[in-house]
């Protein structure tokens, strides 16, 4: 992958956590790169353990931000990071990719009593998340390392990190049903989606 050239001024930052900047950048470079491959490349039959892997490592790096202490940019207020990257594209061609199996049910907070069950979509969370990231690589790639990492982490705790745990979970579950459903019969993609025939069981 070739890197892009920096622009403005680079901040300092521990060694350790310049290795840490680095690899995250390293995955969330692939990650891009994967999610634009499988969207562009059409083929539903592999789209979905494409998608299971790349956000399962994903989601490694993430944990590692997660687990560490707040991290404080230099800048007291964000710098301009340029224009979001627009994946409206990617995010209707997974649609069309996932068909039936892209809508799925989230619990939204484990611990809320009772539980709020929440329709959502992996296309919309993918593309989302690929958003939130892409605006922190803009970061990275401009040389503002620590900024990179707190926009990475605080993103992580509020949004992307729920969004691609809840997209892990929905991918596991058309893969689990797809291997261990014997009554499935042929077993495609689109027979696996359940979203539609799912009665609410709060009513």
């Amino acid at each position: 992958m070739t890197e892009l050239p920096t622009q403005g001024r680079r901040t300092e930052v521990d060694s350790d956590l310049e290795d840490l900047a680095q690899g995250v950048a390293d995955q969330v470079a692939s990650f891009l790169l994967a999610v634009r491959a499988i969207a562009k490349g059409g083929d539903s039959s592999t789209a979905i353990p494409l998608l299971l892997l790349e956000v399962s490592q994903l989601l490694l790096a993430g944990a590692r931000l997660g687990v560490m202490t707040d991290l404080v940019p230099h800048e007291e207020y964000e710098p301009e990071a340029g224009p979001d990257a627009d994946l409206d594209r990617i995010r209707e061609a997974l649609a069309r990719l996932l068909g039936p199996a892209d809508d799925y049910v989230e619990v939204f907070d484990p611990y809320a009593m009772p539980p709020d069950l929440v329709p959502a979509r992996i296309s919309d969370d993918v593309a989302a998340t690929a958003q939130t990231l892409a605006h922190g690589l803009a970061h990275h790639r401009d040389g503002r390392v620590d900024e990179a990492l707190w926009w990475w982490q605080f993103s992580y705790v509020s949004s992307w990190g729920s969004e691609a745990s809840a997209v892990l979970r929905a991918l596991q579950s058309i893969v689990a049903h797809d291997r261990l459903d014997a009554d499935t019969g042929t077993g495609e993609i689109e027979q696996l989606a359940v979203a539609d025939q799912i009665e609410d069981p709060i009513s």
